[in-house]
């Protein structure tokens, strides 16, 4: 296998890992009445065995072809994941002191939607700018919702960020078994 090959693998298998672990906390943000709770904890199961997977398949393709680290990207990754946590959370806390603690997992997902789109050319995944956009469509929904409707902003914010994070997840982990 090619250096190019395994650094690939890796990405995609990090890329499960990762985005696995942020579906099953997603799937656990609403409150919801069966039968949809007993769909999102399958979700939930789901995401987790994806992002096993996926650390099984970075862990096994790390060291096989010997790759250098560019300490460059890595910061500017850090850099990138550190702004997304700031201002999601002081953006949370705004909220939480307005007493609109309903509207947190809006403004969490459109956070966690813009910032594929600079990790996008960083990470050489083209794919991020389209999930990023279906993210960040998805937390507008569950404002717009919110809004209209009795139904909350955070059961379609965290049913629906679950799905698409589970669902690149999933695409990820098969483009491990692509030729590159």
């Amino acid at each position: 296998m090619s250096d190019v090959q395994t650094n690939s693998r890796h990405q995609a298998g990090l890329t499960a890992l990762y985005l696995g672990i942020f579906a099953t906390v997603w799937f656990s943000v609403p409150a919801a009445e069966q039968p949809l709770r007993a769909l999102l904890v399958v979700g939930s199961v789901a995401a987790l065995l994806t992002a096993v997977a996926g650390g099984v398949v970075s862990s096994r393709s790390r060291g096989a072809g010997g790759g250098t680290r560019d300490r460059a990207t890595d910061r500017r990754y850090l850099l990138i994941v550190v702004a997304e946590f700031a201002a999601a959370g002081l953006g949370a806390a705004v909220l939480a002191a307005a007493d609109w603690s309903e509207y947190i997992p809006v403004l969490v997902g459109a956070v966690v939607g813009l910032h594929f789109f600079p990790l996008a050319p960083l990470l050489r995944d083209p794919l991020l700018r389209p999930l990023g956009v279906a993210v960040c469509v998805v937390a507008a929904a569950g404002l717009v919702t919110a809004l209209v409707s009795a139904v909350s902003a955070g059961l379609v914010v965290g049913t629906g960020l679950g799905l698409l994070l589970l669902a690149y997840a999933v695409q990820a982990l098969v483009r491990t078994h692509r030729p590159v």
